[in-house]
């Protein structure tokens, strides 16, 4: 399970294409993966990943066709910087909210705007997506959990805001205008969803 606070980046340095699968090398910047062993999970981009192998200044992951698919793992290819967050220690402090790496799509950012150091964003997401967000709930947003301001419901938009901190720390510096991001639902609130629309579906 992982908190949402993105802990640093690291630079894809290799993506090899396997049978159903491919494999990424990332670096090892910051030395986020100075303690990472075969078998940790790792968020990548949000993404929950498996550690396959471990070199001195790299760790590589497999990334199966159908999570490729259906993330923005797709469109990574040497050299772009991915989010990297190590899984949470229970006991430790959570100043995040709790996500599991299962991603529910991508989303395109339609609109960027800086305001002083605050950068305004908003996000299309896919149609069967936006009934799971909500104003003042939260989103993960390549493995940053942001709390939502606006929904709009009409055109499948949603809200975020990143503040400087954010930005510093992630690679959300790198996002234009027609981007794509992978996005992650609060379990929580998908069960609460589904459960109303499941009781509520015989009704009509």
């Amino acid at each position: 399970m992982y908190t949402g606070i993105v802990q640093g980046t690291g630079i894809v340095l290799d993506v090899r294409s396997g049978d159903g699968f491919k494999s990424l090398l990332v670096s090892n910047l910051g030395g986020l993966f100075n303690d990472a062993f075969v078998g940790a999970s790792v968020a990548i981009d949000g993404v929950c990943l498996t550690v396959t192998s471990v070199f001195v200044n790299s760790v590589t992951f497999d990334v199966s066709d159908k999570t490729n698919l259906n993330t923005s793992m797709q469109y990574l290819s040497i050299g772009d910087e991915v989010n990297i967050e190590r899984s949470h220690i229970t006991g430790s402090e959570n100043g995040g909210h709790s996500l599991y790496g299962h991603i529910e799509g991508v989303a395109e950012i339609v609109e960027l705007k800086s305001r002083g150091e605050t950068v305004d964003m908003i996000l299309k997401l896919p149609p069967l997506a936006i009934k799971y967000f909500f104003s003042k709930g939260f989103i993960g947003m390549h493995g940053a959990s942001l709390t939502v301001h606006d929904v709009d419901r009409q055109k499948n938009h949603l809200s975020v805001s990143l503040i400087p901190e954010t930005i510093r720390l992630t690679n959300f510096r790198l996002l234009r205008k027609g981007s794509f991001v992978n996005i992650e639902v609060d379990h929580a609130t998908r069960v609460m969803v589904d459960a109303i629309s499941a009781t509520l579906r015989p009704l009509h």
